[in-house]
């Protein structure tokens, strides 16, 4: 019977992954390159370890260091940024690295291998120490998902960091049968987790504009947090802004003149909520509104801004302490209740 190595059987889900967003279209090409990467790392995997392929025993830790380079590059310009190649480009220093120790030092790829998967899964961590406020770019609808699955996909770069070290315990205490072993399965799993949460659509923002998150200087920059409120509060009451189901903070900050950071600060000192539950705040009470009105609970869902009724009513408990459907029945109750209390007082 033909038995597949764990490896290989990622690296096949992987590419039917690749597959999938491909066909759909609805992804940032660089999604695409991180998956495909990730799908052929399980192969090469697969084709040294399990099968003695000896000659890609020198392109599997090169295409390795290339992932976590690729997996930054991508949190960065989908969530916090635009596309800048000559600071982007910088991270190939990495893989070039690889190479140099592959031709000439390989015992140094013992350190320089999961040295590299450690310091990028920090790297993601650490970019998303202010919560959702720390990704400009992602839709404001998506609260803190956006950064839960980024925090997973840092999870698998330090899980093959940490398998490269169980790896050298394992060569050091004469036990080398372990080495495919860890190999395989940490290498299954840390693939597997970062191209099955780059499926996520709610990894799916706004393309930033330009170069630089940073709007156009202007005199705007330098009011306090309760006049940034003010000018907020009135772009939304004017323009409905909140109504935009694709709206990030990015956007917000943009049409203030005022760089991202303040917004996101403003709000949070004054109104002690972050940016999406401010936003969604606004967008539950046009919700209730249009609900009042007689539309169905998913008509009012999409007129108010959101996407998905996950998002939707786990908003609407938090403000309304009940379910759309069950807050309606009880607003019908009462207004019910204070009819009959008229037609008695006639």
């Amino acid at each position: 019977m033909l038995v597949l190595p764990i490896s290989l059987v990622t690296a096949l889900a992987l590419a039917f992954v690749l597959l999938h967003v491909v066909l759909r279209g609805d992804r940032p090409r660089l999604f695409s390159v991180l998956i495909g990467a990730c799908a052929l790392q399980g192969l090469l995997v697969s084709l040294t370890q399990h099968y003695g392929i000896a000659l890609l025993a020198g392109a599997q830790p090169i295409l390795a260091t290339l992932i976590p380079p690729l997996a930054w590059v991508t949190f960065q310009t989908t969530a916090v940024r635009a596309f800048d190649p000559e600071r982007d480009l910088l991270h190939l220093i990495g893989p070039a690295l690889t190479i140099c120790c592959v031709i000439f030092a390989p015992a140094m790829l013992d350190l320089v291998v999961p040295g590299l998967f450690l310091f990028y899964g920090m790297m993601i961590v650490y970019a998303q120490r202010e919560g959702p406020d720390a990704l400009p770019l992602m839709r404001i609808e998506t609260g803190d998902r956006p950064n839960l699955i980024w925090s997973g996909i840092s999870l698998g770069l330090i899980l093959s960091a940490f398998s490269d070290g169980l790896i050298g315990i394992a060569m050091l205490t004469e036990n080398v049968w372990l080495k495919p072993i860890f190999l395989s399965l940490f290498t299954s799993l840390s693939l597997g987790l970062v191209g099955a949460l780059v499926l996520s659509r709610s990894l799916i923002g706004s393309q930033a504009v330009g170069t630089s998150p940073a709007p156009i200087p202007d005199p705007a920059d330098e009011q306090n947090d309760a006049d940034i409120m003010t000018r907020l509060n009135k772009l939304f009451d004017e323009e409905a802004l909140y109504l935009d189901a694709d709206l990030t903070l990015q956007r917000l900050s943009r049409r203030l003149h005022i760089p991202a950071k303040k917004v996101s600060t403003a709000i949070n000192r004054i109104t002690g909520n972050n940016v999406s539950r401010y936003v969604n705040d606004f967008r539950v009470r046009h919700a209730c509104e249009r609900l009042k009105a007689g539309a169905s609970v998913t008509t009012a869902m999409l007129e108010s801004g959101f996407n998905t009724k996950s998002n939707f009513n786990r908003e609407f408990l938090r403000l309304k302490g009940a379910s759309p459907s069950v807050w309606l029945a009880e607003q019908n109750g009462a207004s019910a209740g204070h009819q009959q209390l008229s037609d008695v007082a006639e």
